[in-house]
């Protein structure tokens, strides 16, 4: 059977760029099975969902449920609840467990997505220190692939880092799967096998950040995600906190994204969108069309 995955592995479509943008992720621990939208179609509350997703908008906030893999009930103490902040030199974690989730109503979603947790906090939240986080897609209601390619992933990451591994909701880019978002940083990976996983996990842990497989960090725009990996090519050993895009100018189809390093060089990288030909579908079932993509053209130390 064809796969939306299958078609853009075959024609070599590129993953750069093509990251869910959010500066801080809200995740809800939600066992059982998730609709294709899933905040409003599972065993949450769907005007809980409905409110949260609502309040999100516009605030740099992404909010997704997730689960332990192989169906695992929630463990005990209620409801787990994770927020992450991702921007480089700003990054943190924060978990909680709800007696109720109707409590989130009370989070500041807009302070949370400039970086504040105070919101979180004041809801019991206290800063996570266990190993980095792989949340991998596996909601097949949204696509074929994400079930059919996520959850075995997913089940066989659980075997050796039960603690460091959740399902999730909706990550975006189907064709890319295996897909997923690895925390504390916010990179988005796709077409991950279990070693690569792996890897990518223990280099977290060791402050280093892989390229291989990356779509992009998601606290960055897309031109800038795919700004800040084509610069991390080049660099060597290039920790999550030494790069930062300072700002992008231009509009579709270019943009001219400036990126630092800490230590004080500066770049301007010429970012190109285009169009992914042949036509492909984009999810499983979908009418085939071209995908944009993010070339970068040009990369220039100032």
């Amino acid at each position: 059977m064809s796969t939306c995955a299958r078609a853009a592995l075959d024609l070599r479509e590129p993953l750069a760029g093509t990251a869910a943008t959010a500066r801080t992720w809200l995740l809800i621990e939600q066992p059982g099975p998730w609709g294709a939208r899933a905040l409003t179609a599972s065993r949450l509350d769907a005007a809980l969902g409905a409110a949260l997703e609502a309040a999100a908008d516009s605030t740099g906030v992404r909010v997704a449920l997730i689960r332990r893999p192989g169906r695992r009930p929630a463990g005990p103490g209620g409801t787990r609840v994770l927020a992450a902040h991702t921007l480089p030199g700003h990054a943190w974690t924060r978990t909680a467990r709800l007696a109720d989730p109707e409590a989130l109503r009370a989070l500041d979603l807009t302070a949370l997505g400039a970086g504040d947790p105070a919101s979180f906090e004041a809801l019991g939240g206290v800063a996570y220190d266990g190993p980095p986080l792989a949340l991998v897609c596996t909601n097949g209601k949204r696509d074929t692939c994400c079930a059919v390619l996520g959850r075995p992933l997913a089940e066989e990451l659980a075997l050796t880092a039960p603690e460091s591994v959740w399902e999730i909701t909706h990550l975006g880019g189907h064709r890319f799967s295996p897909t997923l978002l690895v925390l504390p940083h916010g990179y988005a990976y796709g077409r991950s096998s279990a070693p690569e996983v792996k890897e990518i996990l223990r280099a977290t842990a060791a402050g280093e950040v892989v390229v291989t497989g990356a779509r992009g960090r998601s606290c960055w725009d897309r031109p800038g995600q795919a700004a800040e990996l084509a610069l991390r090519e080049r660099l060597s050993g290039a920790g999550p906190d030494d790069l930062s895009v300072t700002g992008t100018e231009g509009a579709a189809p270019r943009w001219k994204v400036a990126l630092t390093h800490r230590d004080g060089r500066r770049w301007r990288v010429t970012v190109a969108e285009g169009a992914s030909h042949p036509p492909r579908p984009e999810s499983c079932g979908g009418t085939p069309a071209a995908p944009r993509r993010m070339d970068v053209v040009a990369v220039r130390q100032l």
